[in-house]
């Protein structure tokens, strides 16, 4: 077994930088035959940045346990980043990946989703099938809870909210392209807790650039289902100096979208019409937690042990990702990727006998703020009573070299989950 040193755990936390890029590419292959299990096994659910990264670790802190990854999706996009993608700064290609890397690490990766979760008998559901383990990590990112806008179930498949990144993203840019010059935009911030708290903001500030620089007589207005910007504020402030073109409109929560009529109604009343709407609905922990049993009495998140990320409500099963709540992080990719690596090793000793090491989360998390510039907030955590707590918070204003290290950093990140 081979055990990860605090030092080697931070080095590849996603803070270091230096790493080569993955090469981008193709499907990743077949699924694998999965067969019974005759030996120590870890299930992973979700390929995103907790359960890749978790895929991984699992295999190289100990190779003798077999771990099957499933991931309906043949390749890996990248929500951080993928807000350029509106701007046309990047490209989705650029942050798009297969799952090779993890082949070569021995991961049997199953290209169908879990169906559900049967904690009694250790198994998960696909399909047909059942798939036995000894530990289950669970990493399924989020779903929407569409009903909390009126006319929203019927119109979910028009209205594009591309906070999963993906064929949304780049139907969403190609929207705001081909809106006339003069038009109105109107996209919406979820109430807290969400995925990525400065990510609608770093959207604002990405298709406000846009509109700028392309579009002039073309305004954006942001309706803000919470009383303020929530991550970064003075810093997304300062940034949107830049932009006489966005309108912030705080505590305007989204409450019915009419598409006849091209229009929405916020609680407080105001109509709001739009030739293009971004509506990111309200949120809550992926399906297969809420089948499974996984979330808390909101029924919305996964409270989970602060050590080895194992569900409060069953034993064997550790929960990791947006979907868990409790534990003072955002529900960042770096936070992802370093509860996957915290979970892996956590497992890791669990199935060996051992008492799980205390090792806290990093995280950092840049926001981009025009085509050029970035903003970034880094925190410190420690473990004091079994419990995460933060010591130290530290905000970059923007600058290039700021962006320039963003970029650093997703290469470095990409290359520790995937490669």
């Amino acid at each position: 077994m081979i055990t990860l040193s605090r030092r080697q755990f931070l080095r590849t936390s996603g803070t270091g930088l230096g790493l080569g890029l993955l090469a981008g590419g193709g499907l990743a292959g077949c699924a694998t035959a999965i067969g019974p299990k005759t030996g120590r096994r870890v299930v992973v659910i979700g390929g995103g940045w907790g359960g890749a990264t978790a895929a991984k670790y699992v295999r190289l802190a100990d190779p003798s346990i077999e771990v099957i990854l499933l991931e309906p999706n043949k390749e890996f996009v990248s929500c951080p980043f993928s807000n350029l993608v509106l701007s046309g700064v990047k490209s989705l290609e650029s942050m798009t990946f297969d799952y090779s890397g993890l082949r070569r690490h021995g991961v049997k990766i199953v290209h169908q989703a879990a169906t559900a979760i049967e904690p009694d008998k250790k198994r998960v559901r696909v399909g047909d099938d059942a798939i036995e383990y000894d530990r289950l990590v669970v990493s399924p990112g989020i779903d929407f809870l569409w009903e909390q806008v009126e006319g929203l179930p019927a119109a979910k498949d028009t209205v594009l909210h591309a906070w999963k990144a993906g064929p949304q993203t780049v139907a969403l840019a190609r929207q705001l392209q081909s809106m006339a010059d003069g038009g109105v935009v109107v996209m919406s911030v979820p109430p807290v807790a969400y995925r990525c708290p400065p990510g609608p903001y770093e959207r604002a500030c990405q298709i406000a650039w846009y509109l700028k620089t392309s579009k002039p007589r073309s305004k954006l207005i942001v309706l803000d289902a919470n009383k303020n910007i929530v991550s970064k504020t003075g810093l997304f402030q300062a940034a949107w100096k830049a932009y006489p073109n966005l309108e912030y409109r705080p505590a305007n929560r989204v409450e019915k979208i009419d598409t006849s009529t091209r229009e929405v109604t916020t609680e407080i009343g105001d109509k709001v019409k739009y030739d293009v709407i971004n509506l990111i609905p309200p949120q809550r922990a992926g399906a297969i937690a809420v089948q499974a049993g996984l979330v808390g009495a909101d029924k919305r998140w996964c409270e989970v042990n602060h050590v080895t990320y194992e569900s409060v409500k069953h034993k064997g099963i550790h929960v990791i990702g947006d979907s868990t709540i409790g534990l003072p992080v955002p529900k960042s990719g770096t936070i992802a990727n370093a509860m996957g690596k915290i979970c892996a090793s956590a497992v890791v000793h669990l199935l060996n006998g051992k008492e799980p090491p205390q090792m806290p989360p990093v995280n950092v998390c840049y926001s981009w703020v025009s085509n050029r510039e970035a903003i970034a907030v880094i925190n410190a955590y420690r473990i004091a009573q079994g419990k995460v707590v933060m010591i130290e918070q530290k905000l970059t204003s923007q600058t290039v070299a700021v962006a320039q290290n963003s970029e650093g950093w997703a290469r470095s990140i990409w290359n520790d989950i995937l490669g």
